[in-house]
């Protein structure tokens, strides 16, 4: 086994007045194995249909979670589908990003959940068969590839107006961004598949059915890179067809972006139902420029087309302003960006129309920031060719053939669907990051569905030691928020809360002083780490104060890289010390005041792996509660580490690991001082597998203790805060528990919906589990059924 001496860096150095400390770091020699992707769609169907048979036959199937909320926020919505004609239905669809289809027949008044029981529940697109409204398809996977996106598993028809659901196929394309029903015939279905989000596969393309969905045929393939992320059906001759390519595969160092190799993203042709296609680019940019590119057709003019592009071609130098994006990465360059252009003749010519004024340039450059490969939806009215609508940060409008836009004062951001009424274009139903709106004037004013389209998306859950206890989680797209746990009705009657705000943004974690429920520390985009005193002498009422709190560096030092959520942990043993991870361990004995480095870079730094996005971070920290400065340390590439001495010396623990399988938690165990539980999750791989394993022996050597849970990936595991014997483990699809020592897993409760579980608490006092969800808010459940109740401590173990 070799041994580097590395030294800290000289911040650390005048902290410890010493010049000659080291840090001793301990690699394993292990081989390195080949790296696990592209789990088999079958398989994983397999895997969920075992999964639902868990559920029935649970021990505690008969136990209930409850809601939360919040009742005040919802969250983002990719695709809506409205009966027409309007008037003899009130009957719409919306598709949640990860928390399946709602169902309303009262246009909003209410809302129902009708899709929410699937192997995935992340929507991409709704359709409406036009010739029966009861013919209802879901694609499945969302095209967006947000950062927290699921795969999806392919596409369902329900044929009763959504009570009942069958899986129809396309399982492997884990991406769906547009189906087409024909208007007359119901079983003549087209699907565009726009593939995995991070790595190469074939199933993706356009698909064709003739049957209702029991056979499918591949109609268009480029590569295994290139997928269809739009699609539109002439209304006048439906043989005809028009296909946006897109290609694309997302990198855990940068978002999708053209690269060297960026070549066939373009619109594609049919006149023949699919037989053939050709590309009809010509006034587009050239291939290595076109990104993203979202297409519409006028429903009354077929012969005028729009195309949304994101396009390539550099603008500009940034100003100094400018040299970094809006979440503090930096910019290389301004693009383009957003770029509208118009057909005239079904698509065989193209027209730019937008940008091509100075005003006119600057607000396209901003219409989509620096992920316009985020948005890409395009609409004209379908009475007036010369209005046409686009979706980025904001919903625009141009009523001048697309040579001018204007943004419309909508009651949210990122939008991502629009609904417009074929017989009354003034009737919009619009879907955006918070949720959803309709509008009968044209978007002069809205009617928001955010109270009741629960749907929101948290990263994650904390909590404090008050009465009652609170909780706390950061949100896509809205922030930080905390609601209290109201156990005053009874511990089966918690109530639904509005959430009120919080410290931290929309990718945060939290950690509250458990002696203090007003101080709370939070950590935002890409590490930064705040702390706010609620209770601070001298603040005024509502307005805290709050500190920064990022290590400070020396010219020489390297650049610090940190997680989208940041990890950060107060130690179990006092809550005025804090580990903050980024590539090296942080720590802090004073609130975070000051702070030393206390580990070398823990991850693998590969050069040719350092983009846009962090990685090589720390993601993952534990200490154990039985020993001060016993700690381990999971990164998003696959390294794990421990430390007996508080970060004086580093050892490797990865033997018998997948190979750079990301880190997702740690738990030091607070019964064994030897034991520690760990997940890891291969989402960024394709890879739905469960990871979870268990050490004995300081990490030295790992137990699978996955088995009994079929579906992955893992989240998060918990270990129980009383009985040893007690884990708790929470998938994108379920919450599992044990209660011998993983010997046998149960699904947890019997009437979760299908739930992308980010993260999961148990309350050490109050013995209430609390489920974070990606898409369905936070939901509670009475743990006294699964441990016992007298055994309660109330022992604190940190967040």
């Amino acid at each position: 086994m070799s041994v580097r001496t590395l030294f800290r860096s000289r911040a650390m150095a005048v902290l410890l007045a010493t010049a000659a400390l080291s840090l001793l770091i301990f690699p394993q020699q292990v081989k390195k194995p080949a790296r696990i992707m592209n789990t088999d769609p079958q398989l994983r169907l397999q895997w969920y249909d075992q999964q639902v048979e868990m559920k029935k036959t649970s021990k505690f199937k008969d136990l209930k979670w409850q809601f939360l909320g919040p009742t005040n926020i919802s969250g983002r919505c990719t695709d809506v589908a409205v009966v027409a004609p309007k008037g003899k239905a009130y009957t719409m669809y919306v598709a949640a990003a990860s928390g399946g289809v709602w169902k309303t027949d009262n246009e909003g008044t209410t809302w129902a959940p009708v899709f929410e029981q699937a192997a995935s529940t992340a929507i991409g697109n709704i359709a409406i068969a036009p010739s029966n409204p009861q013919i209802v398809w879901v694609g499945t996977g969302e095209a967006n590839i947000f950062r927290s996106s699921q795969s999806g598993a392919g596409v369902y028809k329900s044929v009763d107006g959504g009570k009942t659901w069958q899986s129809m196929g396309l399982a492997g394309t884990n991406t769906i961004a547009r189906i087409v029903v024909h208007p007359k015939n119901p079983d003549l279905v087209y699907v565009a598949a726009s593939g995995h989000e991070w790595t190469a596969n074939p199933e993706r393309g356009v698909y064709r059915t003739v049957d209702g969905g029991r056979n499918w045929e591949k109609l268009f393939y480029l590569n295994d890179e290139t997928g269809a992320i739009d699609l539109r059906m002439d209304p006048l001759d439906n043989e005809t067809l028009y296909a946006a390519m897109w290609q694309r595969t997302r990198k855990k160092w940068n978002d999708p972006r053209n690269e060297v190799q960026s070549k066939d993203s373009g619109i594609y042709k049919t006149t023949d139902g699919g037989k053939t296609w050709k590309p009809v680019n010509t006034g587009l940019p050239e291939g290595k420029f076109r990104g993203r590119i979202g297409i519409d057709i006028c429903l009354t003019k077929p012969n005028i087309l729009y195309a949304f592009v994101d396009n390539y071609e550099k603008a500009r130098d940034p100003s100094e302003a400018e040299r970094a994006d809006s979440y503090g990465l930096p910019s290389a360059g301004i693009i383009k960006g957003a770029t509208v252009y118009r057909s005239e003749d079904k698509g065989e010519t193209w027209k730019q129309t937008s940008g091509l004024t100075p005003e006119q340039k600057q607000f396209m450059e901003r219409h989509s920031n620096t992920y316009g490969w985020v948005f890409g939806q395009v609409r004209v009215d379908p009475g007036n060719e010369n209005t046409v609508y686009t979706m980025g940060l904001g919903l625009n409008v141009s009523y001048d053939g697309g040579k001018t836009f204007q943004e419309l004062d909508s009651p949210g951001g990122d939008h991502h669907a629009l609904w417009i009424d074929p017989d009354n274009s003034n009737y919009l139903v619009n879907g955006f990051d918070q949720g959803l709106a309709v509008s009968y004037d044209k978007g002069k004013t809205w009617k928001s569905f955010q109270d009741t389209l629960p749907v929101c998306q948290f990263f994650n859950i904390a909590y404090d030691m008050g009465t009652p206890f609170k909780i706390y989680g950061s949100m896509q797209d809205h922030g930080s928020f905390r609601a209290p746990v109201d156990l005053g009705r009874g511990r089966d009657r918690i109530p639904a809360q509005k959430f009120e705000g919080a410290p931290g943004g929309e990718g945060s974690n939290q950690a509250i002083d458990p002696s203090n429920p007003n101080v709370v520390y939070s950590a935002g985009f890409y590490g930064t780490i705040s702390r706010t005193e609620y209770d601070r002498p001298g603040t005024a009422p509502g307005r805290p104060f709050s500190k920064t709190l990022l290590p400070r560096l020396f010219e020489n030092e390297p650049k610090l890289r940190g997680e989208w959520l940041a990890p950060f942990i107060l130690s179990p043993h006092n809550p005025n010390i804090l580990y903050h991870g980024m590539q090296f361990l942080f720590r802090s004995l004073d609130r975070g005041d000051t702070w030393e480095r206390i580990s070398p870079d823990l991850t693998l730094a590969t050069a040719s792996e350092m983009g846009d996005i962090p990685y090589h971070t720390l993601f993952a920290i534990s200490e154990s509660p039985l020993k001060y400065g016993l700690i381990y340390i999971g990164t998003d590439d696959g390294q794990v580490w421990m430390t007996k001495d508080g970060g004086k010396a580093w050892i490797e623990i990865i033997a018998g690991l997948p190979y750079q399988k990301w880190v997702s938690r740690l738990a030091a165990s607070q019964f064994d001082m030897a034991t520690v539980y760990m997940t890891q999750n291969g989402k960024r791989d394709d890879d739905v597998a469960p990871y979870v394993w268990k050490s004995m022996d300081y990490g030295k050597t790992w137990m699978d203790i996955s088995k009994g849970i079929p579906l992955g990936p893992v989240n998060v595991i918990r270990e129980d805060p009383v009985d040893r014997n007690i884990l708790y483990v929470g998938t994108d699809q379920a919450a599992f528990v044990t209660t011998d020592g993983a010997k046998t897993w149960n699904v947890l409760g019997g009437n979760l919906p299908s739930a992308y579980i980010h993260d999961l608490i148990v309350h050490p006092r109050d013995n209430i589990v609390v489920l974070a969800t990606h898409g369905r808010g936070m939901w509670a459940l009475d743990a006294n059924a699964v441990n016992a109740k007298d055994k309660r401590r109330g022992r604190f173990f940190g967040n």
